[in-house]
């Protein structure tokens, strides 16, 4: 391949990294119906639960993790040579506020139903999703999206889904969320490995940029395992009822063996994904 072909190529690439559709990350989608669903179904047993409630929850943390997605790209911005890349991360971004804007009004609505404890829950969500690549505050450019995300797109979502239909929160709830929260942070190192190439080219420093390939899939390797053994742990201290999550373990297997070639990498997010949506489902009927 000559070096105008390579270079038409990588510009293509680049186009297409920032297209409407894998910007939205839809495999990702599996982190905020999981993560809500661990807290509503805890809170199921409740004399007063709302199903409205709990649907509301679900459509405000899908338009979240839409609108946080879709504005992960911004901070690439200053990076980028081509028109039409740069021109696509301004349209999601536009898209992105607009996510976080309508689920900002489902939160109003839910504020209302659960109360002013939920609105300080809300804040730190929105500041969190807004500094993720938004400067000068950027965690993703720090190195400390995969930190972040456990907190906010994992434990806050939990805490706070059963915060609205239980109206408390209890150490109960938090320890439930731990495992989920791990896949949290899981599906996005996995979307840094896939994209470490080009995020070291383009001089965006993610955690996987700093730590290097092998360390980051030995981290990824480690969150894998952190799961599961997190999981039986909870299951040892009768936190959690069953053991149905088990049946997700092979899959394990699967993406160690996915994560060591490039090709495979390529594809990493969105197995990870779907090995978040199965646990996860299996991990709701655990509770």
């Amino acid at each position: 391949m000559s070096t105008f072909e390579t270079g038409m190529w990588l510009k293509l690439m680049q186009q297409d990294k920032y297209s409407l559709g894998r910007a939205l990350r839809p495999f990702s989608f599996s982190v905020a119906l999981i993560t809500c669903l661990v807290g509503i179904v805890s809170a199921a047993s409740q004399t007063d639960f709302s199903y409205v409630a709990a649907v509301l929850i679900l459509l405000g943390a899908l338009l979240l993790q839409a609108g946080v997605n879709l504005i992960n790209d911004h901070a690439d911005l200053q990076h980028l040579k081509s028109s039409i890349a740069r021109a696509r991360v301004v349209r999601n971004f536009r898209i992105g506020l607009t996510c976080v804007l309508l689920a900002a009004v489902v939160g109003i609505y839910l504020i209302s139903y659960a109360g002013l404890g939920l609105l300080a829950l809300l804040l730190v969500g929105l500041a969190g999703a807004l500094g993720y690549t938004v400067e000068p505050v950027n965690f993703k450019r720090r190195g400390l999206a995969v930190v972040l995300v456990f907190w906010l797109m994992g434990v806050l979502m939990v805490c706070g889904s059963y915060y609205i239909l239980a109206g408390e929160i209890n150490w109960l709830i938090f320890w439930r969320s731990v495992p989920v929260s791990l896949i949290s942070s899981l599906l996005l190192l996995a979307n840094e490995i896939r994209d470490i190439d080009s995020d070291r080219d383009e001089g965006i420093r993610t955690l996987s940029v700093r730590l290097g390939l092998r360390r980051a899939r030995m981290l990824y390797v480690l969150l894998l395992l952190s799961v599961i053994a997190i999981a039986t742990t909870l299951w040892s201290l009768g936190l959690i009822a069953n053991f149905w999550w088990l049946a997700s373990a092979p899959i394990i297997w699967l993406l160690y063996k996915q994560q060591l070639d490039a090709a495979g990498r390529a594809a990493l997010p969105p197995a990870s994904g779907r090995f978040f949506m199965l646990f996860g489902l299996l991990y709701c009927l655990s509770l």
